[in-house]
């Protein structure tokens, strides 16, 4: 059966951990950041027209589909059977 933390495990988890100073917290982002795989210029601007394209795209879709949903509303309300 698990076992349930309580407040007194927390506090000896607490200081169990080691602190990390501010000089040593800057090297392990350094480290970190060093691995990372970054974008060329060229993946930059090409990701950046697409969604920009896809944004206009999306934009035209709702409009288009907001334009006759308001035509089929209109329709229904101003029909006089």
């Amino acid at each position: 059966m698990a076992k349930i933390p309580t407040k007194t495990d927390d506090k000896t988890d607490a200081a169990v951990r080691k602190r990390t100073g501010p000089l040593e917290f800057i090297q392990q982002v350094r480290q970190e950041t060093s691995k990372v795989t970054w974008p060329t210029w060229k993946e930059t601007w090409v990701t950046t027209v697409m969604v920009v394209l896809l944004a206009i795209l999306a934009a035209i879709f709702f409009f288009l589909v907001d334009q006759v949903i308001g035509l089929l509303i209109s329709t229904i309300l101003n029909f006089r059977g």
